[in-house]
């Protein structure tokens, strides 16, 4: 097996890409989606008690961010084989990134390493993984930016099949490295403040093709 990964600008296009991947045939369990919450997109459309404030979308009388931090390891594993992936999305927080919308086995492991104090969770989970340190962190500072990170562990045979899926509405990876070191960035830093809201959106215009 063989590890491949790849940033969108947008929750809906990495979406769409592990609903690809699955549509081919990666099972559930291979993949994983990390997508930046900053501006509490996940919140809207979510049943919230007035009075409790708690989140509770699946009427289960369990606050789901609660059972999203809580998942650990289990993040995105009872999703269930019909259901898919992005039915197991939780909401969790990781150093440096802020809250996040995460499922799957790299969020797991970033939510592992974070609770257990080692720097730079999802770096480590990155390259615990087989991603090289240079694109994870390029990848973790996307995701910080406001950025979706699609990863999956596909049989090296079929890597060109599953890569074909992941590149649509892509970020080209080392173009976007050299545009944040051009504003001066160098590495990505679990100890910097989360991107706020106003800051993300700003992010993102950055990258809007101009017409």
């Amino acid at each position: 097996m063989i590890t491949i990964s790849r940033l969108y600008d947008n929750y809906d296009d990495a979406a769409r890409a592990v609903s690809g991947l699955e549509r081919a045939g990666l099972p559930h369990s291979d993949i994983s989606i990390v997508a930046n919450n900053a501006e509490g997109w996940y919140d809207r459309g979510r049943t919230t008690d007035r009075i409790s404030g708690k989140v509770d979308r699946d009427l289960d009388g369990v606050d789901d961010r609660a059972e999203g931090a809580a998942a650990g390891a289990g993040i995105g594993a009872t999703a269930g084989g019909v259901a898919g992936l992005l039915a197991g999305l939780g909401l969790l927080a990781i150093p440096g990134i802020g809250p996040v919308v995460a499922a799957g086995w790299l969020a797991s492991t970033a939510v592992v390493a974070a609770v257990g104090g080692t720097v730079g969770g999802l770096i480590g989970a990155l390259t615990q993984a087989g991603v090289s340190e240079e694109d994870a962190h390029v990848y973790a500072e996307g995701v910080r930016r406001g950025g979706t990170l699609v990863t999956a562990r596909v049989p090296d045979a079929e890597r060109q099949r599953y890569e074909a899926i992941l590149d649509r509405s892509a970020v080209n990876i080392q173009e976007r490295a050299r545009m944040y070191e051009e504003g001066g960035w160098s590495r990505f830093d679990p100890d910097a403040p989360p991107y706020t809201p106003e800051e993300v959106r700003r992010e993102r215009e950055l990258y809007v093709p101009s017409v």
